[in-house]
């Protein structure tokens, strides 16, 4: 147990830090857009293009760990919209709760944390279902967000809205380049090379870091009340259900004569496990939707993923 504290634990620290620096006014609210750029634009980019370079192209595509992962996404989508439609909740906040718990934070938080814990062979798996949240599970429940706003225009509108913030998100692109690296052995020149590795370097501490700044924002520009049952359940779903839900489609996968490894699977149980990704906030306030609840979501999937993705390493790595 504690041999798995002493990884997990500097990775939640820094989320804490950044935080507590927030709360308590030494990280000025104005600062925080800065953070954000360095890590969407330049730290995490440089990261994910040494992994996908680095990766052996069969990993980064594997039809098997993309199908079982895109599947289980759906369905979780899918189960979360009609528990929260049921109690009366308009589309627009019931996609985005479903993609606050469909969507782990795979980029800022999985990405570093799954590489310490399981060495840089974890990185296809991670790349490729980051690259399913981003492209397909995104684009998916912001089209469903606009069902209730303005019929079918409104979800082509939103498509394209979605379609073009991925045109312009540095991170497929990253990924998609590394991809295209690794396929042709191609490497870059020596100066070039040094430089995206102190930036990619950087990566891991600037975006935990920024995780706790955004949250502590988030709170901090949301002072209605939110009952606990709008998101603490969520939270759980994203926390316990995700990864259980992975797990048992991983084992009928297998089943059925899928090629994934025992490895591969505890790789992408582990990224289930993760808490919700910060980003979808962002998402929120463009769209208009709920950000108090959805902050709330990312907030306490964040605190209690201390303990339960702790919990998952010690199952899964014995």
């Amino acid at each position: 147990m504690l041999s798995v504290f002493s990884v997990t634990f500097p990775f939640f620290a820094l989320v804490l830090c950044g935080f507590l620096a927030t709360r308590g006014k030494v990280l000025p609210l104005s600062a925080i857009s800065g953070l954000n750029t360095f890590v969407l634009y330049f730290a995490l980019p440089c990261m994910l293009y040494r992994f996908g370079a680095n990766t052996p192209i069969g990993q980064l595509l594997d039809p098997a760990v993309a199908a079982v992962y895109l599947l289980c996404g759906l369905l979780l989508v899918g189960a979360t919209i009609a528990f929260t439609r049921r109690g009366g909740m308009g589309w627009n906040d019931a996609a985005f709760g479903a993609l606050v718990v469909a969507f782990p934070n795979t980029g800022f938080m999985g990405v570093p944390l799954l590489v310490a814990l399981l060495g840089e062979q974890s990185a296809g798996p991670v790349i490729l279902t980051m690259a399913i949240d981003m492209i397909i599970t995104t684009s998916l429940c912001i089209a469903l967000s606009r069902l209730d706003v303005a019929g079918a225009h409104g979800v082509a509108v939103a498509l394209r809205k979605a379609l073009r913030g991925m045109a312009t998100n540095p991170m497929p692109w990253s990924i998609a380049l590394g991809a295209l690296a690794s396929g042709i052995g191609w490497q870059l020149p020596a100066p070039v090379d040094k430089t995206i590795a102190m930036l990619a370097g950087a990566a891991s501490p600037a975006a935990l870091f920024t995780i706790g700044a955004v949250l502590a924002r988030s709170q901090m520009n949301e002072h209605e009340y939110v009952p606990p049952a709008q998101y603490v359940p969520l939270a759980l779903a994203k926390l316990l259900i995700h990864p259980l839900l992975i797990w048992l489609a991983c084992r009928a996968a297998i089943a059925l004569g899928a090629g994934i490894s025992p490895f591969t699977v505890t790789v992408m149980v582990l990224l289930a496990a993760l808490p919700s990704a910060s980003n979808v906030a962002l998402l929120v306030e463009r769209f208009g939707a709920h950000g108090g609840r959805i902050a709330r979501i990312i907030l306490v999937s964040t605190a209690l993923a201390f303990l339960t993705f702790s919990a998952a390493v010690m199952i899964f790595l014995p």
